[in-house]
């Protein structure tokens, strides 16, 4: 259709592809910071930042803890980092609301591997945008999410 262009096809094993884009022109009249503001636009695609097994490990840990709550929604969502957690149409503290017990669900290895990958993800984005990771902040909340098709209840549940 002349519009779609594909940046990485489902049957491909990339290492790195990058694509550079025209930056946006919204933020020209914002101070910018040397070594911290990106210095090229882009999208990018890599198999190579985590193995199978950490990723299969990953979604064990998600799985394990979007099981203890569920939005009454179409949305889910599990926040390791500030402990939010979807139980139907509100959110909870997992770490509060469950108290000790989450050491039963989660282990210390768990958060070593969620700290790791992050940090891994935070060094790789870095790169490709030629900035230090030192200097580079990520958004919060980074979440998991479980989507089915079940009818959204609240704001929080529409996508």
């Amino acid at each position: 259709d002349g519009v779609t262009e594909v940046l990485a096809r489902h049957s491909e094993d990339l290492q790195d592809k990058f694509v550079e884009v025209p930056c946006s022109e919204d933020y020209d009249s914002h101070r910018r910071f040397e070594g911290c503001t990106p210095r090229k636009c882009g999208r990018g695609v890599t198999d190579a930042v985590i193995t199978r097994e950490e990723a299969e490990r990953i979604r064990r840990i998600a799985e394990r803890g979007l099981s203890l709550g569920g939005s009454d929604g179409g949305a889910s969502i599990l926040d390791l980092h500030s402990g939010a957690l979807s139980l139907g149409k509100h959110f909870v503290n997992l770490y509060r609301y469950f108290g000790d017990k989450i050491q039963d669900i989660f282990t210390e290895e768990d958060f070593a591997l969620y700290r790791d990958v992050r940090q891994r993800i935070q060094q790789r984005i870095a790169r490709a945008f030629g900035i230090s990771s030192a200097s580079m902040y990520l958004t919060k909340p980074t979440f998991f999410s479980r989507i089915n098709n079940t009818e959204a209840k609240t704001t929080h549940d529409e996508y």
